[in-house]
Order: C-alpha cells, then structure tokens, then sequence
C-alpha cells in the first residue's frame, strides 16, 4: 500500500529491491547504450537519473541489450536495485521526470532479485525501417531513405537464407562463438514503408545492419537473391562487411524466458 506522494508505507529506505521496466529512446544522439568514458548514453543518462533519487549514490542499469551509436528502442528490457521509499508508480514518475527527452521508461515493476535482463532474454527483435518514397524530413531520424524502389519479394525470399541455426560469421563481427538461432526475418511493405524484422536467440556485433545491406542489395536488383545463402556458406566478412545506417534500426522486442545453450559471452547487435 502506498502513501501520497508515492511513498510506501512500511518499506525502509535501507532495504534493496530489484526492478525491470521496459525502455524507450530515440538513438540519434547516444553514442549508444552501453556507458562509454566521455560519451552520452542511454545508460548513462539512466543511472544519472537513478542516482538522483538514491542519493548520489550510482546504481548500475543493466540492459537486454547492447545497442550502438544511432540505434533506437521501443522494447529495451532494463533492470536496476533501488532502495529508496517509492513506490513502483513513484518511482517511474520520478525516473521519466528526470530523463531527457529523448529517453522514457514504461511498465516498471518488481523483479526477481538477481534478475539480469541480458541473461533472462530468450529472444530479441530488431526492427529495420526504410523509407521506400519522396523525401520525408520526418522520417529523416528513424528511417533510412532510399528512392529507389524495392523488390520486397525478393527481398523476403532471400531472407529465408539467414532462418535457422547458421555460423554467422560473415554476416557479423569476430566472435568465438558465431552460432545464432535466426526464428524469423519478415520482409513487408506497407505503401512506402518497408520493414525488416529478424528475431533471434542472440546476435553477433553489428549482424542485423550487415543482413539489412544485403537484402537491400537484393531489393535494388544489384544482386541475385541466392548470393545471400552463399556469403552465409562462405564464412567470410559478406560483400566487404558493408552495414546498413544505423538510423533506421531498432530494438523493437525482447522476450524474456529461460533459454538452453545460453552463452555467456554473447554480444548484441551494435
């Protein structure tokens, strides 16, 4: 039971509590999520939040995911320990008061103690938008612009490529565990607008905008679809290692569960 103010009663500023919420941000001007020295990031700017109603005092922000310079979130799962004296509704108040605007967090409530969002994923879901029309300055932050037209069914038969179990290597950065588990990646339009959904178990550093570049390959008619399942074969950096901007990406949804086989040095997208 809470008091006004969103105090509640009976719960001692002493006693720790665990907490997940779910993230919003707009990426452009992060230097990306993970705490850099000298940089503006989404972390960053939560655990300066956090420390505000903490009394100074740094609380580590923990995130399902690790995104780079520019990329955006709808569905960043995030967890923190609090022990201050307000309640969950309080808290995010507070919290959405002191963020910047560009930054929000929703739907926070208790968690398990010891709950790690990276570790408790199960699935995550990145979405690519490209604005597939005239110019449009307000799409300009979010979406990559390509006038030319895109052949989206041949965009979505050579994502099949990339669904299932596959050595990633060429689709991502080094890693010495380059096995992913790719469920589904969905090519669709809707007038001008073309999305590229990929979910997966996890992902190798900077492997969805390497997938998206070569989809869009694929879509102007510069490449035959089967080129896709033949760069994955081969292993080696694909088509130079060139990457889609990261402005038109973001980390739509994460699924939380338990999941078998988790490795523990597993990256995400950048």
């Amino acid at each position: 039971m809470s008091a006004p103010g969103g105090v509640e009663q009976g719960t001692r500023e002493s006693v720790p509590v665990r907490y997940r919420a779910r993230a919003e941000y707009d990426g452009t001007e992060f230097a990306g999520f993970q705490v850099q020295p000298g940089a503006r990031t989404v972390q960053g700017a939560l655990e300066a939040a956090l420390a505000h109603l903490s009394g100074g005092i740094r609380q580590p922000v923990d995130g399902a995911g690790r995104t780079d310079a520019g990329v955006h979130a709808e569905g960043q799962v995030i967890a923190f320990t609090y022990s201050g004296r307000l309640s969950a509704a309080g808290l995010a108040e507070a919290l959405n008061g002191l963020l910047p605007p560009d930054v929000a967090i929703r739907d926070l409530r208790r968690a398990a103690r010891g709950f790690h969002p990276r570790y408790a994923a199960r699935f995550r879901e990145y979405r690519y938008t490209v604005w597939n029309g005239p110019r449009s300055p307000l799409r300009e932050r979010t979406a990559l612009w390509m006038r030319t037209r895109l052949d989206t069914d041949s965009m979505a038969q050579a994502a099949q490529a990339f669904v299932g179990r596959h050595d990633f290597s060429a689709f991502g950065g080094a890693d010495p565990q380059p096995v992913r588990n790719v469920v589904h990646v969905r090519v669709r339009r809707e007038g001008h607008l073309v999305t590229i959904d990929v979910r997966a178990d996890a992902f190798l550093r900077g492997m969805v905008r390497r997938m998206v570049a070569a989809l869009l390959e694929v879509g102007r008619g510069k490449m035959e679809s089967t080129a896709v399942a033949a760069a994955l074969a081969d292993r080696r950096p694909a088509f130079g290692g060139v990457a889609a901007p990261a402005k038109g990406l973001s980390l739509r949804r994460v699924v939380l569960g338990r999941r078998p086989g988790r490795a523990s040095g597993e990256h995400e997208e950048r």
